[in-house]
């Protein structure tokens, strides 16, 4: 599955290890950088979604996406574990749920540029799911980067698959490749965001770590069972 990221905003926060560890299933590990663990908003827009040799359809391709997430292990393969992904495109969401096993949800969504800053707003609303909002202004503050391996930029960004439960239970991993992330230092405005209320957190009242990425292509392989 080939897709490409636009106007990417990571916000991260340092959260309590025991907080986190209750909130992992097995046969998952908590993943932790000198210690402390991280939980991380992604908010973006994705286009040129489609199967390897397809092209794109107009009607599924492109859509904004918000994802929760933090960071895991399983057999020295590190990855990212995702507590929500709320997406503006019913089918996309349906089809990663049964595809992927993932946690998303449909929500009204939007992303627009004003005066060099971007405007996120997302609301959730599948219908049985936990209620959900972000709403927040962003932009750029700082040269493009490539982060140092062993830094905290690199642990929190370079991760290359992503792990997911079954309904049963079952641990599944997909693969995913893309070039180094192009970082930029960010600036940014939370208006509202309860992405972490469903989980039993609040975003700590430390300021968070931001990047921001303009535009990645990535490639994401089939989900395979562990």
């Amino acid at each position: 599955m080939a897709q490409v990221w636009h106007d990417l905003l990571f916000a991260h926060w340092r959260i309590p290890v025991t907080d986190l560890l209750r909130l992992i299933p097995p046969p998952l590990a908590l993943d932790t950088h000198q210690g402390q663990a991280w939980i991380t908003l992604a908010a973006f827009r994705m286009s040129g979604i489609r199967p390897r040799g397809l092209f794109p359809c107009p009607w599924i391709s492109a859509f904004p996406e918000l994802n929760v997430r933090t960071y895991v292990t399983l057999d020295d393969a590190p990855g990212v574990f995702f507590f929500s992904l709320d997406a503006a495109n019913r089918l996309a969401v349906a089809v990663a749920r049964r595809w992927y096993h993932l946690p998303y949800f449909h929500a009204r969504m939007s992303l627009g540029w004003t005066d060099g800053r971007a405007s996120y707003s997302s609301r959730r609303v599948q219908r049985g799911a936990p209620p959900a909002e972000f709403r927040a202004r962003y932009r750029p503050a700082g040269e493009v980067f490539r982060a140092a391996p062993g830094s905290l930029d690199h642990w929190l960004t370079e991760r290359y698959c992503l792990y997911s439960i079954d309904p049963r239970g079952g641990a599944w991993r997909a693969r995913i490749h893309h070039g180094p992330w192009p970082l930029q230092r960010a600036e940014a405005e939370f208006e509202v965001n309860t992405m972490t209320t469903p989980l039993g957190l609040a975003p700590p009242p430390a300021p968070p770590l931001l990047h921001f990425a303009a535009r990645l292509e990535v490639v994401a392989w089939s989900p395979e069972r562990i």
